[in-house]
């Protein structure tokens, strides 16, 4: 199915390619780019990291040797790349991208940054260091129960909606408040910054791919499976030698606590293997679910996997859009085809 967003502002044509994990993204991405003359920009929360290519499924070096890609592998696992940090740098790639008259291709199925992409990003202040540190000390200290608790008392709306198990959004609300003395809700009431490129409007069509739910779920398995011959549980193992905080992101990607668990003798390979197959296949629920929920849909495409004539049909949709949507600034060469 294509999907717009609710204000398709004028500006630099971006193409979106979203979908749930094991979906054909990547594919999709590199034949558009392949086609239109494109660059590749990575919105991934997980293949920005270059401790874990594996588990990621990150493209190889010959695909990206093949055509340029971005924001793949460039961050280190202790450095979370939030979804304010990741839109300055994919800012910065679809300006450069447009520069050089190739067309910016978006691919991946993180909610967070293709929201920030999409819809733009409360006005929320960057926050400094010590400020997460004394965040993360309140959680350690005072435990779970406790610091939710403490949560809901300066940010009742956040503590209302957030997961208690969900570590990583608890602390980004805390650290919102400790920063700024103002709930993490109340910023985000405030409104959204719109999303530019060099001074310039955005202006995305997004592409969502939609498998039928049983071949989505095989295509999950199947790929767990490829990791797991690939090395996945050597990545995983040099990953905990690095010896990262567990509450990173990049030590709770899909795979890598399920065959932390088996590293350390508490599950069999067997074991873990099934229990990362589950949660990948509640993750792509998931991530269905918000892009359903998220943005009208234009028009529907159903399918079960991507055909060559699958291809052609998406390549010439989004060749025709290009070409009635892009700006006077805007100056692409599009391949003939």
């Amino acid at each position: 199915m294509i999907l717009r967003p609710k204000v398709m502002p004028p500006g630099i044509p971006v193409i979106v390619v979203a979908g749930p994990t094991a979906s054909g993204k990547s594919h999709l991405g590199l034949r558009l780019a392949e086609a239109l003359d494109g660059v590749v920009i990575n919105a991934d929360s997980v293949q920005v990291y270059r401790d874990l290519s594996v588990l990621s499924a990150r493209p190889d070096a010959a695909t990206c040797a093949h055509l340029p890609h971005r924001l793949y592998g460039f961050a280190a696992g202790d450095q979370p790349i939030s979804a304010a940090t990741w839109l300055a740098l994919a800012q910065h790639e679809i300006k450069a991208a447009t520069a050089a008259g190739r067309v910016p291709i978006i691919v991946g199925g993180s909610g967070l940054y293709l929201e920030a992409l999409l819809s733009g990003l409360s006005d929320i202040p960057d926050i400094p260091a010590a400020v997460r540190r004394d965040a993360c000390r309140r959680l350690d200290t005072m435990g779970r129960e406790a610091f939710c608790a403490w949560l809901a008392g300066v940010d009742p709306a956040s503590a209302r909606r957030l997961p208690p198990g969900d570590s990583h959004r608890l602390l980004r609300a805390a650290e919102v408040w400790l920063a700024t003395g103002r709930p993490l809700s109340d910023w985000q009431a405030a409104g959204r910054r719109v999303p530019v490129a060099g001074g310039r409007l955005l202006a995305p069509l997004a592409l969502l791919l939609s498998p039928d739910r049983t071949a989505l779920y095989d295509a999950i398995e199947r790929r767990f499976d490829a990791m797991i011959a690939a090395g996945a549980c050597d990545e995983v193992r040099r990953l905990v030698g690095l010896g990262l905080d567990r509450r990173l992101p990049v030590m709770r990607a899909l795979g890598v606590p399920q065959l932390m668990a088996h590293d350390q003798g508490e599950l069999t390979l067997a074991e873990a293997v099934d229990e990362a197959k589950t949660r990948s296949r509640r993750y792509a629920k998931r991530q269905m679910t918000w892009f359903r929920n998220r943005y009208p849909v234009a028009e529907e495409m159903v399918f079960t996997q991507l055909s060559e004539s699958y291809f052609d049909i998406i390549v010439s949709k989004v060749r025709r859009w290009l070409l009635t949507h892009h700006s006077p600034e805007t100056s692409f060469s599009l391949p003939s085809g």
